[in-house]
């Protein structure tokens, strides 16, 4: 199982806070610990009002974008429809990153609960909580967790005796990377071919099944609960006013790895220094990968950027899945960027020429430059060529593709640039 890290005893723990019981899947002590008080309130304030808090608290989604979840709870709610869906993301997407994982297997109340503010705030019957096939573990758990749960009221034929129906599946999914994507997802669960598909609309005015859906991170869902449960003056006073709010973060550095909770807006040399991998007087890192396969490379005098949404966006890199990777001071940037624009490639569904042919034609340009073969215009070519993609590609994946290579060639130019230099012929011997 993997490791939760100690965090500073000050910091709050919204989402891990019963993540040391026994045994997660005890309603009994997952009640006394406040499981579900979130979705008792929530009926009290009818489904406007559960929708107002969250709108108050200023959650924004934990799946990477960081939109904001009142927005989406709001566009559902107000499109008309027969029936109505809630879908929580749980799949995580990125192989290398268990935060959602870590979560399910934890609290999986939390999620649950989660999943019932949202269907009632947006008037679903239906709801889906996607999980990795291979996480069998968090699945046996989730499930064990909605049959206590419906036997004693929270979900089911009448929750909580208010005359509202709610049924939740556990779905376990398997795929590629692009699951992580949410119009994909849904294609997933309809038993589709999973391609993204154009917005608007967008899944909370049409999608699963044509039906408006919301599409949500389990850590959003769980932190809805806590809103709920605390009140969003309690959640706005976490965090950072742009970003309130705490979020699951893998750690790996030298010191080890695992996986915290962390405010948002929190430094990334303070997150690192949860597994040792910045000590205070220890060397620093010499490049960061934040948010995964699609993620930015930042250098060292990055370091005391704030983990938050806006902020790693202007530094080049984004929350993804969130992860963050310290390297070595031996590691060659140049080719990790490589190794991460293959892997997007390979994980491309191909939709779309940015996605088909762009991803691929900028995998050609770094195995060049690599293997010492560049071409002159190279430089030049990855350049247009990413802001091409950026400019004209259909979903995130294929724009986001184009990071690990463009934040190398603007913070690590003079390792590009030596790359860059074809490899002189020896002499012909006479």
């Amino acid at each position: 199982m993997t490791n939760l890290l100690k965090t500073p005893a000050g910091w709050p723990r919204p989402l891990l806070g019963r993540a040391s019981a026994k045994d997660p899947t005890d309603l009994d002590a997952a009640v006394k610990a406040g499981a579900f008080d979130g979705l008792k309130k929530a009926v009290k304030l009818a489904p406007a009002g559960a929708l107002a808090e969250v709108r108050a608290a200023g959650l924004r989604g934990r799946g990477g974008a960081g939109f904001l979840t009142a927005d989406k709870w709001q566009l559902a709610a107000a499109t008309p429809a027969d029936r109505r869906y809630v879908v929580a993301n749980g799949y995580g997407a990125d192989p290398a990153a268990r935060t959602d994982a870590v979560l399910l297997e934890r609290d999986p109340y939390g999620v649950i609960e989660g999943v019932a503010i949202a269907a009632w705030a947006i008037g679903a019957d239906s709801a889906i909580i996607a999980v990795r096939a291979t996480e069998t573990e968090a699945i046996r758990r989730l499930e064990a967790a909605l049959g206590a749960a419906e036997e004693a009221g929270f979900i089911g034929s009448d929750v909580l005796d208010s005359g509202r129906e709610l049924n939740v599946e556990v779905r376990p999914v398997q795929g590629a990377y692009m699951l992580g994507e949410e119009t994909v997802l849904l294609k997933a669960l309809e038993g589709k071919r999973g391609q993204p598909e154009q917005r608007p609309p967008h899944p909370a005015e049409r999608g699963l099944f044509g039906r408006p859906t919301v599409v949500q991170n389990v850590q959003t869902l769980a932190l809805a609960a806590w809103i709920l449960r605390e009140g969003a003056a309690a959640f706005r006073a976490i965090g950072s006013p742009g970003a309130p709010g705490t979020i699951l973060v893998h750690v790996r550095g030298a010191g080890g790895a695992g996986v915290a909770e962390v405010p948002l807006g929190t430094t990334i040399r303070t997150i690192l220094g949860l597994v040792g991998a910045k000590a205070p007087a220890g060397p620093d890192p010499k490049a960061l990968l934040v948010g995964g396969p699609s993620g930015g490379i930042l250098p060292a005098d990055l370091l005391d950027t704030p983990y938050s949404f806006d902020e790693l966006r202007a530094a080049g890199a984004h929350i993804g899945s969130g992860s963050i990777v310290a390297t070595g001071p031996q590691a060659d940037v140049v080719e990790l960027a490589e190794l991460l624009t293959r892997f997007c490639a390979s994980e491309a569904c191909g939709k779309t020429i940015p996605c088909r042919i762009g991803t691929r034609r900028l995998e050609e340009i770094a195995v060049r430059i690599n293997a010492g073969t560049p071409r002159p215009t190279d430089a030049d070519l990855l350049t247009d060529l990413s802001a091409d993609i950026v400019a004209s590609g259909l979903c995130d994946h294929e724009r986001l593709a184009t990071l690990p290579l463009t934040s190398v060639m603007r913070y690590f130019r003079p390792e590009l640039d030596a790359k860059l230099q074809p490899v002189a012929e020896p002499a012909a011997a006479h």
